[in-house]
């Protein structure tokens, strides 16, 4: 049997009350409660696999839409699109907080999903207690979709990643087939003042003083905004990306400096940029309310015509420039910023970028063979390129409606749409995406999709892929505040807005090691020995 040939005996009665000890902190009194022979779902549906629909119970993240029902709209999408019953049920998402307190009070219960989203880490230490499939040789076999679409590099970044330490495969990682992000730059401003796209850093210098002060959005204001970002120094990757500094969205990543994987936090790479965006600040060519903008202040004066460049989602510009569009009757172009030629740094800057992306989907252990077939099937389903368009467009007359043969997508309405799933941002492509924002265009946004569709293809000429990638949030063990940042939000803000001088770097490296980062250097290095690179 299945089961037999992967699993062998697992006591999970005996197992459950180490896992939830290690994945909840509410609910060890519970551990009691499990039971070996409850599987979820299991009365749901009666004979085999390949000729009777199998219920499954499928959790992922949830921002306030319909869970799925049984028979509902999407239920009946789902299940004549990949062969399986898809229930879901409301569980709230709240960052995540509440999505995962919820999901262990259900493993304590013995209640565990089919198939759902881990968080937080808690894949470790449900693969540790046997909770959840090892699922090495069964994805070739059943879910040989899913098996090709994510490249054998990354598959062999998960086996290293397997908290047993027996290079097995406990879950299934997204991947980033192209990168989304980018600097901006208004290049319809950059028009109006007859400038070029620069392309050093003192060629964007130069940009960022006029549009400072020859008032390119024309309003007769000195509203603008050259440049600048959000809270913790984040959504400004652009002003770091020119000294090769790896960063995600304004989280310092692991990439190789002097010859070794090392947090770019600290290296001197990070010094001299930050000097430079200290100068930035200080004359003021950047937004003096960057520490104090919070997602909705920054994209507020982005939709609200007056910053000349950010960094942002290449793919969702389409967004902007219709609310640039609804506020000011302008239609702007935001054009790739290329990465910059730094001083010293020619040549090496780059766009980060992660291929291996955050575990997405674990499978229960606590199943039949039945279920557990058809939570493969589900998983080899959503790997199905052929139907993303069709789970994209969700059900009809709930998601999408019809005319004369043409979809519109209906306004999202969280009080009546169900939660769709969305493997196309799980595992896509650009080549999909691309085909998906041509058919989501109006005639009369049309301009705003292309703009998304060439911004979002001129970027990968700067991409990287740093050497960090896929590595497991286990090497912050026992140091939280490494993990969290705490320590270079404080000195990368203070640095920048001139509390402390460019001098408190070193202090903040001498910090940042003694505080538990030079030991979690050495389990990254580590770690990446094992990869063979």
């Amino acid at each position: 049997m299945l089961r037999k040939k992967i699993f062998g005996s697992i006591m999970i009665a005996a197992l459950l009350p180490g896992i939830i000890a290690g994945c909840s902190s509410n609910n060890n009194e519970n551990a009691g409660q499990t039971n070996s022979a409850q599987t979820t779902n299991t009365e749901s549906t009666q004979g085999a696999t390949d000729d009777k629909l199998v219920d499954l119970e499928v959790w992922w993240a949830n921002t306030g839409y319909k869970g799925i029902e049984k028979d509902s709209p999407l239920y009946k999408q789902y299940a004549d699109l990949l062969g399986v019953g898809v229930t879901s049920p409301y569980v709230e998402w709240n960052g995540g907080t509440d999505y995962l307190n919820t999901l262990n009070m259900k493993i304590a219960a013995g209640e565990m999903p089919n198939v759902f989203l881990p968080w937080n880490g808690n894949e470790t230490d449900l693969a540790k207690n046997g909770a959840i499939a090892d699922l090495t040789e069964l994805l070739p076999e059943y879910a040989p979709n899913l098996w090709k679409l994510i490249p054998e590099d990354v598959w062999n970044v998960v086996k290293a990643n397997d908290p047993t330490g027996e290079g097995k495969i406990y879950w299934i990682p997204g991947i980033k087939g192209y990168e989304r992000t980018t600097g901006m730059i208004r290049k319809d401003w950059l028009d109006t003042l007859g400038l070029q796209i620069p392309k050093t850093q003192d060629e964007y210098i130069n940009v960022l003083k006029a549009f400072k002060e020859q008032d390119p959005n024309g309003n007769g204001i000195a509203d603008e905004v050259p440049t600048g970002g959000r809270q913790n120094a984040r959504w400004m990757d652009h002003l770091f990306n020119m000294y090769g500094v790896a960063m995600v969205e304004g989280y310092p990543d692991w990439d190789i400096y002097n010859g070794e994987l090392t947090y770019s936090a600290v290296s001197p790479n990070m010094k001299d940029a930050l000097a430079f965006i200290a100068k930035l600040y200080k004359e003021q060519l950047m937004d003096q309310e960057t520490f104090l903008n919070d997602k909705a202040a920054w994209d507020g004066k982005v939709d609200g015509n007056i910053v000349g460049s950010y960094f942002q989602w290449a793919e969702s510009s389409y967004l902007h420039l219709g609310l640039i569009e609804q506020s000011s009757g302008v239609k702007a172009d935001f054009s790739v910023l290329p990465v910059l030629e730094a001083p010293g740094y020619e040549g090496q800057g780059f766009i980060t970028t992660k291929q291996v992306g955050n575990p997405e989907w674990v499978v229960s252990a606590q199943q039949d063979d039945e279920h557990l077939k058809a939570s493969l099937k589900f998983l080899d389903g959503i790997a199905d390129q052929s139907k993303w368009m069709d789970i994209y467009w969700g059900a009809e007359g709930m998601h999408y409606s019809v005319a004369d043969g043409k979809k519109t997508k209906l306004p999202d309405d969280k009080s009546t749409q169900q939660n769709r799933l969305t493997p196309y941002d799980q595992f896509g492509n650009i080549e999909f995406k691309e085909q998906l924002l041509t058919e989501s265009a109006s005639e009369s946004d049309k301009w705003q999709f292309e703009q998304s569709i060439r911004n979002m293809k001129d970027l990968q000429q700067y991409v990287k892929i740093i050497a960090g990638d896929g590595l497991p949030s286990t090497v912050y063990t026992d140091y939280p505040d490494i993990k969290n940042y705490t320590l270079w939000y404080e000195y990368a803000t203070k640095i920048i807005i001139g509390t402390y001088s460019i001098d408190k770097f070193d202090e903040f490296v001498d910090k940042w090691n003694s505080s538990g980062g030079a030991e979690v250097t050495k389990r990254a290095r580590e770690w990446y020995a094992k990869l063979g690179k």
